[in-house]
């Protein structure tokens, strides 16, 4: 039998995966259409608890994401360790260049492969940086802007 914060949570994962959402009031609103009574606390409680995240797309407008993760590891831990990694991210043409604390390049990296973020590529890490690969320069500039709001939202 589903609970009430399932059923909540598994609408909330469709809503997102089927419209272009940009607002918790947004995606509130939605919600409570689809005949399931919340609050907007509520929403942005499961959001975190969902590991959702708002991506910036290459015209700048934002979205609401689901990350698309491998395996059993929880949302949560994974944008921790990219989030307590990273001192810096900054984009070079298409490259986006993340400096990292000494040792957790390769751990940051590893957490973004497992996030499967649309706009990325491929990854390479070494010891305190980490190349991102992307499709263009847009796509690099937008991923700056969502792995820095990542970084800021985790911390």
């Amino acid at each position: 039998m589903k609970t009430a914060k399932n059923s909540r949570q598994e609408m909330i994962i469709k809503l997102i995966r089927d419209k272009d959402i940009s607002t918790q009031e947004e995606l509130t609103a939605l919600v409570r259409k689809s005949g399931i009574d919340t609050t907007q606390a509520t929403v942005s409680r499961d959001i975190k608890d969902l590991g959702i995240i708002k991506v910036t797309l290459p015209n700048k407008s934002t979205k609401y994401a689901i990350l698309d993760r491998t395996g059993d590891t929880a949302p949560g831990r994974l944008l921790a360790v990219f989030a307590n990694s990273v001192i810096t991210v900054e984009s070079a043409m298409n490259i986006v260049v993340i400096k990292t604390l000494p040792g957790m390049a390769q751990a940051a990296a590893s957490a973004l492969d497992s996030m499967h973020l649309n706009g990325i590529v491929g990854t390479i890490a070494g010891d305190d940086t980490v190349f991102l690969a992307s499709k263009g320069i847009e796509e690099a500039n937008a991923l700056v802007v969502t792995l820095n709001d990542m970084v800021s939202e985790a911390r």
